[in-house]
This record gives structure tokens, sequence and C-alpha cells, in this order.
């Protein structure tokens, strides 16, 4: 009589191999606390767990011997017996305790090399000071070099010289033109009250906004490029950062009182029925009480078209416009204080870097890269970094958190959200993303989204805002300078294969990879940017200094 075995038999020796394998596998890799089956299948997170070999162990490929016992059966028995280990864990168990029972007292087991990734140690909090420390000697030593080589070129008065445009220009012609801006303002304004009164037709308005933005950011080209022996430097920079600004807000305004324009006549097909402001509220003219008087009222469209509105808005942090924005209850004045302080003192600061180490090495590098000599170029280049590098992070700081920061509490603003921890990108997508979060926010509501919902990819909406955010750095770069090249914008739209790059890396080599290269596209790109428009400035407004200077080591 012969006898059949059991499927569930014939599996068995199979599943318990898979068992052993997975394991085998698993017995020396980060987790070492985590040798059996049931810590396992209770893990979530399969971060640092590694095999032998330093490779990443995904748990979701042996999902299916995990779920099993040592019977082979399915999840409602491994609920019944979650104390159950394996027999070679039991092995492994009773060897180690005999090893340590030897008269020989053993001190090894089974464990890597710290610099190993399988070993899991993660804290080189004593070799990242070690880095630091050392990044500090080596800026020290560049300091006092410059001191001892150039001696000391800090003067306060060049600075308000430079900044007032004293001896530069003719009058006070950026101070004109930013007034000048008023009257686009105004006309805004005046529009969009038509077009809610339904005074102007919706196709009429809309192309009188445009026009009026269009005039607007190509109006400081004009008039510069005219004219531009009557504005400094400085007067030049302001009046194209003010009219950037003012472009990216007046569409902001435009484009959403359009959406509130759509919603409000749908809601009312025939006839705008005028809103209920608030003085007619304490006046009486809405029956029933029931409304908590301490709530404020929301601003309903209408209502929001004035000038007290607009000009706040073109006043606080943000680009994006909204009808009702958070706002805090009171100024914090010790807050308020620390911020100026900041500002203060960190403007001297910048400035002082500027005058004593940046200039300097900025000339210095004219010759080198003029006669397109490389070994020199180069070295001017990495020279340059760190004092740039330097300065970017300082105007950052102001900028984001101490400016931003001061002007919101001045006006109760209260979303402060000026910026991520761009720091920790993996990749230069990332960056963009989170270093400057009122432009991204800009730039995904106004240009990403609407692009989308026309139809078009969202890789082509991502070119999209990249070509928009190269013609403002060019925009800014080269009309105050005017000095029309591409550096910037090809800077820019190099970000694009950057970003490729970058994700690539992150992928293949992990995240820490990923950061460096983000860093490195910082420290080197700006330098490189600095010296080519410094140079071509040079060529073009100052031929014969060129061909005088001499280059110093």
């Amino acid at each position: 009589m012969t006898t059949t075995k059991d499927p569930q038999e014939k599996g068995a020796p199979k599943v318990e191999q898979e068992r052993n394998g997975l394991m085998k596998r698993l017995r020396r890799s980060a987790s070492a606390t985590e040798h059996n089956l049931t810590s396992l299948r209770n893990r979530k997170s399969t971060q640092n767990l590694f095999d032998q070999h330093g490779n990443p162990i995904d748990l979701r490929q042996y999902r299916k011997v995990l779920d099993k016992d040592e019977n082979g059966n399915g999840a409602k028995a491994r609920y019944r017996r979650t104390q159950s280990v394996t027999r070679a864990e039991e092995i492994s168990t009773k060897e180690e305790k005999q090893r340590r029972a030897q008269p020989g007292r053993p001190i090894h087991r089974p464990r890597d090399s710290l610099f190993s990734w399988s070993s899991g140690f993660t804290n080189f909090t004593g070799l990242v000071n070690w880095g630091f420390l050392l990044l500090c000697i080596g800026g020290l030593r560049l300091g006092l070099e410059n001191l001892l080589k150039y001696g000391v070129r800090i003067n306060p008065l060049d600075w308000f010289f430079f900044i007032s445009g004293r001896n530069e220009g003719e009058g006070h012609n950026a101070l004109i033109l930013s007034l000048y801006s008023m009257v686009h303002i105004s006309l805004c304004l005046a529009v969009e009250k038509g077009l809610a009164m339904e005074i102007i037709a919706e196709g009429l308005g809309i192309f009188i906004q445009i026009v009026n933005i269009i005039v607007l950011v190509c109006l400081p080209v004009v008039i510069i490029h005219l004219k531009g022996h009557a504005f400094s430097l400085m007067g030049a920079s302001t009046v194209c950062f003010f009219y950037s600004i003012l472009f990216l807000k007046i569409w902001s305004y435009v484009q959403t009182n359009m959406w509130c324009r759509q919603t409000y006549y749908q809601k009312n097909p025939r006839e705008r029925r005028p809103s209920i402001t608030l003085a007619e509220l304490k006046n009486g003219h809405l029956d029933g009480g029931d409304d908590d008087e301490a709530i404020p009222k929301l601003v309903q469209y209408p209502d929001n078209l004035s000038y007290r509105d607009l000009l706040y808005f073109l006043c606080a942090p943000t680009l994006c416009y909204e009808l009702n924005f958070p706002r805090t209850s009171r100024v914090r004045k010790r807050f308020l204080l620390k911020r100026l302080l900041e500002v203060i003192i960190g403007v001297h600061v910048v400035m002082a870097l500027f005058q004593q180490w940046i200039i300097p090495s900025v000339r210095n590098s004219l010759i080198p890269f003029s006669n397109m000599d490389v070994a020199l170029a180069t070295e001017r280049l990495l020279k340059l970094a760190l004092p740039n590098h330097l300065v970017w992070l300082c105007f950052f700081y102001l900028m984001f958190h101490s400016f931003l920061n001061a002007v919101g509490e001045l006006l109760n603003f209260a979303d402060r959200n000026f910026y991520c921890d761009w720091w920790n990108a993996n990749n230069i997508d990332t960056f963009w993303r989170t270093w400057n979060m009122p432009v991204h926010r800009w730039c995904v509501r106004h240009l990403y989204i609407p692009v989308v919902q026309m139809g078009y990819s969202s890789r082509q909406a991502s070119t999209i805002v990249f070509l928009f955010s190269a013609f403002f750095h060019e925009y800014l770069v080269s009309v105050p300078l005017q000095t029309y090249k591409i550096w910037a914008f090809m800077g820019m739209m190099g970000q694009i294969p950057l970003s490729a790059v970058s994700k690539y890396i992150e992928r293949r080599l992990g995240p820490r990879m990923g950061n460096i290269i983000v860093w490195a596209s910082i420290i080197l790109g700006q330098p490189l940017c600095i010296m080519m428009y410094y140079h071509d400035y040079v060529v073009t407004h100052y031929q014969n200094s060129l061909n005088g200077t001499e280059y110093e080591s």
C-alpha cells in the first residue's frame, strides 16, 4: 500500500530552506536585535537593514516567508505563535552561550567596522566638528593672506557713495522711475473696478491688464538703455528689482481677482448683489444676531478693490495675492528689534566682505579669464568661491529671515514660511522648491498649475517655469550692467539637465551624494557667473582699463 505525501508536507522543506536562507542573509544585518522572524514581521521600516555584502534588504520580497510560521501556516497561526523562533537562531544562541562559557574568556562577536555601511553607525558628529573647524582655520588663513596682501580696504564712506549713487548718474532718476510705478498700479486698480462694475468688457479688461504689466516690466529696460549714464549702478539695480517684484504682484492681483469674478458671477448670473460690509453689520442692516461679533468678517469680492487693500499687498512679504491674509494680533517689539539689528549689522558685514575680499579677487581674475588661461582662471574661481559663498549665505539670512520677518511683523502678516530646509536638498529640483518660497508659491499658483490646466504636461510646465525664471535672472543682471549677455539665462536653463544628473546620482549613490551635487553647484556656479559678467562689463565699458590692468598673484 503506497502512501502519498500531503502537498503541504512536500512544500515544508522548501519553506524551511527559504526561511533559513533569509535568516542567514539577515544574520549580519545592521539590526543586530532582530534576528528572529517575529521581529522582522513587526518591522515597519527597512532603513539600516543590509546583508553581509552591504546591500539593502527589501522585506517586501520575503513577505510570504515572514507571514508563515515554522509549520508553514498563514497569518492566523502566526498571531497565535508570536513567540516562536527559528531553528537556526536556536543553534546560534546555544553556540554563543557555549563559546562564552569557555575558560579562555572570549570577547569577540560578529560585528562590522564602523565605516562599513552594514554597521548601521550614523553618529559622525565629531568628524563634522573637525570639518567645520578645519574650514574655519582655512578661511582665517585666507583672511589673513588678504589683509597682508591688500591691507585694510574697508571704508564705510565708500559704501554710502555706492548705495546713494553719489558721483554716479545725474539727479534722482531711479527714485522718479520708482514713483512712476504708481501710474501702473492705479491703472490696474481702475480696470479691476471697471470689470467688477461691468463697465468694461471682460476681454477688453484682460487685454488692458496684460499690456499694462508688459509695459511695466519693459519700461526700465528702455529707460536705462536710452539714458544709462543718468543712472548709478545701485539705482539701476534697485529699479529693476522693484519693477520685477511689482510685475509678479500685479500679475497675481489681476489673476486672483479674475478667479473671484468668475466665481461671483456663477453665484449671481443676472445681477450683482452688493456685499454687506462690517459697518453695515454694526448699524443693524442685517437681521439676526447669530454671528459672533468677536470673529472678524472676511472681505468679499468686490469689496477688496481699494487702494488700502492693494497697497497692503504691495508692501506685504508675499507675491501671491489673497483677499484675506492671515494676520497676527500684535507686534512683538523685541522680535522686531532683533530682526532690524540683524539687517543693519548684516548689511555692513556683506559690504565689508565685498570691499575687502571679493572685489580684489574678481579684479585679479580679469586677465587670466580674458586670456583664457584655464589653470589660472580655475585658481581664481576657487579663490573667489569661499568669499562669494559667505556673502550669498549672509544675503539669504538677511533677506529671507531678517528683513522679511521684520516687514511681516510690522504689517501683522502671519505667514512667515519664507524658506524651507533647502540645505538638506538631495537634488536640484528640491533646492529650487525650498530656498525661495515666495517665488516658488507664485510660480506654482500662477504659472505651473494654469499651464497644466491648459493641457500641457508637467515636464513642459516645469520647462516654462524655468524659462520664466531664467528671463528674470538675466533681466536683473544685464539691464543694470547694460551688458546684454545670456550667462544668467543659460545658467538657469542649465539647471534642467543638472536636475536630471542630480536625481540620477541620488538614485544610484544615495541622498548624501545628491546633496553634495547641490552644494557644489551653489558654491562653484555663482563665482563663475560673477567672473563672466565682470569680464564682459569691463570689456564693454572700460576697454582701456582692461589693456592697462596687470595681473597680481
